[in-house]
């Protein structure tokens, strides 16, 4: 297997991009394996290296289908959804809690 190429920071050529970059101009990899990698050197630590696919073979990202999108609220819905007392909290129920802050803090919220 051959080494892939090393690029500084800042220094790849054009037609790499990382899969920030390619989300941003509405593509994906598609399949494609790393082309490069980028490295950008820190002190006294190992350096954070970026992952670069080419541009020219990456493909457009598949469209929202009514499916996932009702797939995705439903996930949304279940995170919002504390197990203790079954209400919707109108937040994210934080996963250090399990549950929402009123059933977690019930001294603090007795009314």
């Amino acid at each position: 297997m051959a080494a892939l190429p090393v690029y500084r920071w800042r220094l790849a050529p054009d037609g790499y991009a990382t899969r920030r970059q390619l989300r941003a101009r509405g593509l994906r990899p598609g399949g494609q394996g790393v082309a490069a990698q980028l490295e950008r050197p820190r002190r006294r630590r190992a350096p954070l290296v970026a992952y670069l696919y080419r541009v020219d073979l990456a493909k457009p990202v598949r469209p929202m289908t009514p499916a996932r999108w009702a797939a995705l609220a439903k996930a949304n819905a279940a995170r919002r959804t504390c197990p203790a007392c079954g209400r919707d909290a109108g937040y994210v129920i934080p996963p250090t809690l399990g549950m929402c802050v009123p059933c977690a803090y019930p001294e603090q919220y007795a009314a």
